[in-house]
């Protein structure tokens, strides 16, 4: 089992390459808070994620609050909780909205130069609207802003020439090109997850720590495979081969909470999907993801969301 993309699965990522920009120094934007332009890209979704991928030349990116990062060519800038943020040549030169000059309109990929007579920066930058219906495993646990250097990662140089293709098909409006720059996007996205997880320091607590723990990464494995199986904390130290103690330690260290707790959060993570698809009556949802009875799944539901499944699912989840 694939657990960073068995969870990913859940938030229903989508994503699209927005902008393509020559910018030249000096330049400055302000990039709006995802949240504001979510609804706009794809209704329904909840959150909202950016990424920028520098292809020549160099750039500066800042959160409010925190320093200031610098990338380079061939580095992607993201910012997985779509916090509002300023991206220039120079983080002192004045900021100008960036909705100014291009607005992130599903699945237009627009071309812009930008900026005055300085060095070339080129810039792909895309968007990933995503659910957030509770504390995700995955986005509860990056930071707010960092760079993956995707270029010097194996899959950074198919994915820059699949970025490439992106770029000169989109003009020509050619049959299917939108899927192919949803889909690139989307990669893009996964890839420097990835990237971020392989390069946390050995001591940094969270559930993406646990993916690299080889018990914690094994028992998470085998909750997502079977979500409704009588799970118990013994049980699962067999079948990673360690005892009860030693895991149940380890998991809350790394995880941030009991095996037991975990799996009834995903469980409940799993139920909305279900539940937002509307797949079958409450029962069967319940049965399907560990419930014996309908009323134990509405009580554990409302624990999580703060309202029934029922109304959940009436009010459009």
């Amino acid at each position: 089992m694939d657990v960073l993309s068995d969870v990913l699965r859940t938030i229903r990522l989508e994503g699209a390459l927005f902008l393509n920009g020559d910018m030249y120094a000096p330049w400055c934007f302000k990039v709006p808070k995802g949240a504001h332009i979510a609804q706009l890209l794809r209704p329904g979704a909840q959150r909202l994620a950016i990424c920028h991928l520098v292809l020549q030349g160099e750039c500066w990116a800042q959160v409010d609050g925190e320093a200031p990062i610098h990338a380079h060519a061939g580095d992607v800038i993201a910012v997985p909780h779509g916090d509002a943020h300023v991206l220039g040549s120079g983080l002192h030169h004045a900021a100008v909205d960036m909705s100014h000059v291009v607005s992130p309109r599903a699945p237009e990929l627009e071309r812009i130069r930008y900026g005055g007579q300085g060095e070339r920066t080129v810039l792909v930058c895309s968007w990933f609207a995503y659910e957030g219906d509770a504390p995700h495993p995955v986005m509860s646990n990056i930071p707010h802003l960092f760079t993956t250097p995707l270029r010097s990662r194996p899959a950074g140089p198919w994915i820059e020439q699949s970025v490439d293709f992106v770029l000169g098909d989109a003009p020509l409006h050619t049959p299917g090109s939108e899927m192919v720059a949803a889909k690139v996007a989307e990669v893009l996205f996964t890839e420097v997850l990835r990237g971020y997880i392989e390069s946390m320091p050995a001591n940094n607590p969270g559930w993406l720590a646990g993916l690299r723990d080889p018990h914690v990464s094994r028992c998470l494995a085998l909750m997502h495979a079977e979500p409704a199986r009588n799970w118990t904390v013994d049980a699962l130290a067999q079948e990673v081969h360690t005892s009860r103690s030693v895991l149940a330690d380890r998991f809350t260290e790394l995880v941030g909470a009991p095996p037991m707790h975990y799996l009834a959060r995903w469980r409940m993570i799993l139920a909305a999907g279900m539940l937002r698809k509307d797949q079958g009556n409450l029962a069967r949802i319940a049965e399907g993801v560990g419930y014996e009875s309908e009323a134990a799944f509405n009580r554990a539901f409302k624990r999580e969301y703060g309202v029934s499944p029922g109304a959940w699912r009436q009010n459009g989840a």
